[in-house]
């Protein structure tokens, strides 16, 4: 080997020098300080994207979220004792954006509710029922808020869809709805949601359409009745997927299936509300399939501002994810005919409220999340009456002497402060009237425990008065049972799931 090349091969085989490993490291540190930021550079690049993503899509929610008025919920309100969500939802047959080339009518029409149902979140969040109020049923509508921003006064035994009417405009009016069903429950409305029917058609639309059943063949003169001739079939009768105005057809058909009611149809509608319900959990519940739900339903549907948000929506659906197809109930309000109007069946309607009201299920069980889902015991009764701190004026409304004198001596009994007795200006009261100012409705219902049967009502001024009846007077020591422990079994078993077959219970006659 010469010399040069063992020079070369020496230098090849020398050791690095202190100085050029420190080199060497300090080279390698800048490669992967340099590699870490381009790391870093791409993480905070997606995550921008991202978070722009999200904000776009909650832009683009929140553009498309309407609200109504909150002045026009009532001040006399309920009180909130339920830990459980009460949600009013109403379908309107509004004319307006659209909606009349899909529902029909005149563009200029005032805004109406075709249909309506409220629905109890039970606060285990794990049960849910959906009570159906018929759109001909007789209540009394309270007071409602005008467009010219005055109140009208009480309105009795007035068909339940009238509410949504007050104030005749296209919109309709859907806080004057939350009032009565609040003044009809006795329950607090957490919210109110109004769909429209394009709103809904775009909802079925995305899901990729609803299986429904239809009990026999349906033609278009079932549908419209005006019409002469009876049409083409627009129905087979049997299973099928329906999306789109198809969809709306089927909940909208009232005559030629089953008796040609309201009622009937309102079974239908559940049924298919149930198959929704089913289609979209079985889709799952996942961004790629909530955003474009989320985006069909928020362009078409109306809140109350504790909803007006996407952020809320979405917080207030996720809360509802644990509920299962098979505790998700619907029923509707115990009724019967009265002439071509529905008439409210009681005490089966009040002992469904009181239900609802302690969060328990139709089958009694406790659904508060505090008593692991068992039935309250059968000694378990409502709470002594106390009257402590609440004025009572008390007028004898019937011929009967002394009966002022007598209920006094019971109100007393109990802790009530009697602040005048006398004779009412007519004493031909059938039943019991209690009447009470704002603000004074849930000791005015602590009043009405110790009258069976007394009729409560809102008046301006303040201060609560008892106006006995004939229904006093012949048993004055009745006084109403203690709260049931059970929905009526006539209610409860008319009850449907979301899991039902498609075909079973879908028309009355």
């Amino acid at each position: 080997m010469t010399n040069s090349r063992k020079k070369t091969a020496s230098r090849r085989r020398a050791p690095a020098q202190p100085t050029d490993r420190c080199r060497d490291a300090s080279r390698a540190r800048r490669r992967k300080r340099s590699r870490r930021r381009i790391a870093l550079a791409i993480v905070l690049s997606l995550l921008v994207l991202l978070a722009a993503g999200a904000g776009w899509v909650y832009w683009q929610l929140n553009g498309n979220i309407s609200t109504f008025d909150a002045d026009g919920i009532s001040g006399d309100r309920p009180d909130d004792s339920s830990k459980g969500q009460n949600v009013l939802v109403i379908g309107s047959d509004a004319r307006t954006g659209g909606n009349s080339e899909l529902g029909g009518g005149d563009k200029g029409d005032i805004g109406r509710s075709d249909t309506a149902l409220l629905l109890h979140v039970y606060a285990d969040r794990k049960h849910a029922v959906a009570v159906s109020i018929p759109r001909d049923t007789l209540v009394d509508i309270p007071p409602c808020k005008l467009p010219d921003g005055s109140w009208t006064k009480t309105r009795r035994d007035t068909m339940f869809n009238a509410a949504y009417s007050v104030g005749q405009t296209a919109k309709g009016n859907p806080a004057c709805t939350q009032n009565t069903v609040e003044h009809l429950t006795g329950l607090r409305v957490h919210h109110t949601i109004v769909v429209d029917f394009k709103g809904f058609a775009k909802l079925t639309d995305v899901v990729g359409g609803v299986e429904v059943c239809v009990p026999q063949d349906v033609y278009q003169k079932d549908l419209n009745p005006n019409r002469a001739d009876r049409g083409e079939r627009i129905f087979a009768k049997g299973e099928q997927n329906v999306a789109g105005q198809k969809a709306l057809d089927y909940v909208r058909i009232r005559h030629g299936i089953g008796d040609g009611s309201d009622i009937g149809r309102i079974k239908r509608q559940q049924a298919f509300i149930g198959s929704l319900i089913k289609k979209v959990k079985s889709d799952g519940l996942t961004p790629t399939k909530l955003l474009p739900l989320a985006n069909a339903g928020t362009k078409s549907m109306t809140v109350d501002p504790g909803l007006g948000s996407a952020a809320k929506l979405i917080s207030f659906a996720m809360s509802m994810k644990q509920i299962d197809l098979h505790n998700t109930k619907f029923i509707t309000i115990p009724w019967r005919y009265q002439g071509d109007r529905i008439a409210i069946v009681e005490p089966e309607a009040d002992a469904l409220w009181a239900a609802l009201k302690a969060d328990r299920t139709l089958d009694g069980k406790d659904a508060s999340g505090k008593n692991g889902g068992k039935k309250p015991k059968p000694s378990q009764s409502a709470e002594p009456v106390s009257g402590d701190g609440i004025a009572v004026a008390i007028h004898n409304g019937t011929t009967t002497g002394g009966l002022a004198s007598r209920a006094a001596k019971a109100l007393t009994d109990h802790g009530f402060m009697v602040t005048g007795t006398g004779n009412a200006p007519s004493q031909n009261h059938a039943t019991t009237a209690i009447e009470y100012g704002p603000g004074q409705k849930t000791q005015a219902e602590t009043v009405a425990r110790l009258f069976a049967k007394a009729e409560l009502e809102s008046v301006p001024a303040d201060g609560i008065t008892v106006t006995l009846g004939q229904s006093y007077a012949d048993n004055p020591s009745a006084t109403p049972s203690p709260e049931p422990t059970t929905v009526p079994s006539k209610v409860a078993d008319g009850a449907r799931s979301a899991d039902d077959d498609a075909c079973s219970n879908l028309s009355y006659g």
